[in-house]
């Protein structure tokens, strides 16, 4: 059986204001998931909140992870076990090489995973294979992995690095927050190209995106539509299009999502 992101009603505040309003959605392994809508409509919230970000307070509903709540769960843990955010705006961390920050995480994540509590770190040999395996799918020079974590990248280079987090941890749920923001359409086509050989049944992405454009590359299974809070409206892949076509305030000229 798939595991699943069940949410259930699910209510967040931000700084004392409401920003969520009774979102229910249900993400599987195997299933991708695109959530678009105008700016300020909760999207990136939504994502904070699922990957445990502190300053994203849930008021109501819940979070279901392999039938088990995740709302107490910090978000080192949630990442332990298998939920991936990549971020809008990635930071930069001067002084931590990309190898050293991926092989503490690999290292990390087999130690949850372990069944008798002993997890054997990765080998050197092992890890760099890896890694170099990775790198190439999304076209990233092997230089990168001795440079600090997205300290003078390009917006680009930090989300393929981004991307290839994603690809050396082997989640079972990808969040993906607006990863084509500030993408050129050669960035674009490599790092959708990237994502589009990570999927299959063993992961879960759910694409969050204020355009349709990275959609032509990543094509999802299911489309949502959030409004005010709320989603106002889901369908197939011909959706993204209608709203291409017809943009947002067509959803405020009919009264949807109010």
């Amino acid at each position: 059986m798939a595991n699943e992101i069940v949410i259930k009603d699910l209510h967040v505040n931000v700084e004392g204001k409401e920003i969520l309003k009774g979102i229910d959605l249900t993400v599987r392994q195997g299933e991708v998931h695109a959530i678009m809508g105008p700016n300020g409509s909760g999207k990136s919230t939504l994502a904070n909140t699922l990957a445990g970000n502190p300053k994203y307070a849930v008021t109501g509903g819940d979070i279901l992870y392999r039938g088990e709540s995740i709302l107490n769960w910090k978000p080192d843990e949630r990442a332990r076990r298998g939920i991936f955010l990549a971020f809008q705006y990635p930071m930069a961390i001067p002084g931590v090489t990309v190898a050293n920050f991926l092989r503490t995480a690999v290292n990390a994540k087999r130690r949850e995973n372990a069944t008798n509590g002993n997890a054997k770190a990765i080998s050197i040999p092992e890890f760099r294979k890896l890694v170099t395996q990775k790198m190439a799918l999304l076209k990233l020079d092997t230089s990168f992995a001795t440079r600090y974590l997205n300290d003078g990248f390009s917006g680009g280079e930090k989300k393929r690095v981004e991307i290839l987090q994603m690809a050396v941890l082997n989640p079972e749920m990808a969040i993906l927050d607006e990863t084509d923001s500030g993408l050129d359409i050669d960035a674009l086509r490599i790092v959708s190209d990237g994502v589009n050989t990570l999927r299959g049944p063993n992961l879960g992405i759910l694409l969050i995106t204020h355009y349709q454009r990275i959609l032509n590359y990543i094509k999802p299974d299911f489309v949502h539509v959030m409004v005010n809070g709320k989603l106002a409206m889901s369908g197939g892949p011909e959706l993204a299009l209608q709203l291409e076509e017809k943009g947002y305030d067509w959803l405020k000229e009919e009264g949807i999502g109010k």
